[in-house]
């Protein structure tokens, strides 16, 4: 009996297996073929990337088939299969950018103060551009949690532990998390490219304004920007953008809970008396239990693969790749596939070297430690290794990542739903105003 069991339960891993490989293959090969989209708006213009078309293509299914029986539809089971996927494919893009900015370590260095000091733009612009407009609509304190950072899982813990997820912060910072989950990466790519056409900002210090936390939303922002520039300076930016979202990735959350935090509290106590106002917001702060999002509505961490899931997730990312760039590039498949091979490389090493330590330095890091030393002045063969390497588009790594993650943010829309179209409005503000921040700070130190 127990044998049969087990043998039903592998079967089912491998028939959701096979359909989410299939959906993504599908997803993937439609949106490269749609190709790059541009309208204008205004002054600006808005650039729709195939990464994009592939997120809002893997939402609309997951949506769509959730009204049928089939066993074909995307199903619960089969979205978090896509975000337990999109971890290592996170940690392959990431991979990437350690590789491409190995190679440019002395013009990150010529940068000086605007990548060190862009960090604190990133967080100041949350609480500037979204904490005002919170009080206006009527938010209480959830506004503290929605415009004190762009609400990624550190930001959670720090809610959650000083506040907990069931009070108004709580709700907050959920709302955030829910927004950037479900439509930030959508959003940021809109916006950031509308900025880019606008030329107002130099294009690197729009890169370091991209660096936000989150993996997807620093790509689509810095996709977005560096598809209107030169291929030159297209590098350039996805360089400036990885650095400025590792250092986002690693001293941010101190930054948080030092710096932001207590300025959003004092924003909120000067400026509510001010210009906070009653309306059907104020009053659903304090709706029934039962009614208002936790955190256990949406699935804020994917679940844990092991090593041989891990490994089978950066193979089928980096086979997705390769097809990518063979479609939008002509690029043969066995050409790209060496630098391909560095970049698996990179990420199984910085995940190793991650489990060993204990997890006590994010994965994220240790990746971009080993795949920039691979191109550094330290490796004896970074010239060979970045040569290989610049044969793989970054954009080409960046459709994949974002095709899982359309695959699986259908299950948070219940949620994301019930939290109202004020916060959700206070949250992409907030995310306009980290990425206009930290830009701006960028571009007075570096021009």
């Amino acid at each position: 009996m127990e044998h049969t069991m087990m043998t039903e339960s592998t079967g089912s891993h491998g028939f959701t297996g096979a359909k989410l490989l299939v959906y993504a293959a599908a997803i993937l090969v439609v949106a490269e073929f749609i190709g790059s989209f541009t309208f204008s708006v205004g002054p600006g213009k808005v650039v729709l990337l195939p990464m994009i078309w592939a997120l809002l293509m893997g939402g609309a299914l997951g949506l769509f088939s959730g009204r049928r029986k089939s066993d074909l539809r995307l199903d619960i089971r089969t979205q978090l299969l896509a975000a337990a996927v999109l971890q290592p494919a996170l940690l392959l893009f990431v991979s990437k950018l350690g590789l491409m900015v190995g190679s440019a370590l002395p013009k990150l260095a010529a940068s000086g103060w605007a990548l060190a000091f862009q960090e604190l733009g990133h967080f100041v612009g949350t609480i500037l551009l979204g904490l005002p407009l919170a009080l206006l609509l009527g938010i209480k304190r959830e506004a503290i949690g929605a415009t004190f950072s762009v609400g990624r899982e550190p930001s959670l813990a720090i809610i959650g532990e000083k506040y907990g997820m069931d009070s108004a912060e709580g709700r907050g910072v959920l709302a955030e998390y829910l927004t950037g989950t479900v439509f930030g990466a959508v959003f940021i790519a809109i916006f950031a490219g509308f900025v880019a056409s606008l030329h107002i900002f130099h294009p690197l210090a729009l890169a370091m304004g991209s660096g936000v936390g989150s993996g997807s939303m620093m790509a689509a922002a810095s996709g977005a920007i560096a598809a209107q520039q030169t291929p030159e300076m297209a590098k350039d930016v996805m360089t400036f953008a990885a650095a400025s979202n590792l250092i986002t990735t690693t001293v941010g959350t101190y930054f948080t809970l030092f710096i932001s935090l207590p300025m959003a509290l004092f924003g909120y106590r000067v400026l509510e008396p001010l210009i906070g106002r009653t309306t059907r917001a104020s009053s659903a702060s304090n709706a029934a239990v039962d009614s208002r999002p936790k955190l256990g509505d949406v699935q804020t961490e994917a679940p844990v693969l092991g090593f041989t899931g891990k490994l089978a997730a950066w193979v089928l990312t980096a086979v997705l790749s390769l097809v990518c760039d063979w479609i939008t590039h002509g690029t043969p498949l066995l050409q790209g596939l060496p630098g391909m091979c560095f970049m698996v490389l990179a990420a199984v090493l910085g995940d190793l070297f991650a489990t060993a330590t204990g997890r006590k330095i994010p994965a994220v890091c240790w990746v971009s430690i080993v795949a920039m030393f691979m191109t550094s002045p330290l490796c004896p063969w970074a010239a060979q290794i970045a040569a290989l390497s610049a044969k793989n588009d970054f954009l080409g790594v960046t459709t994949p990542m974002l095709t899982f993650a359309g695959l699986s943010v259908a299950k948070d829309i219940p949620a994301f739903r019930r939290l109202g179209w004020r916060i959700v409005l206070v949250s992409f503000v907030a995310n306009a105003g980290t990425f206009l921040g930290a830009a701006l700070v960028a571009q007075i130190f570096h021009v």
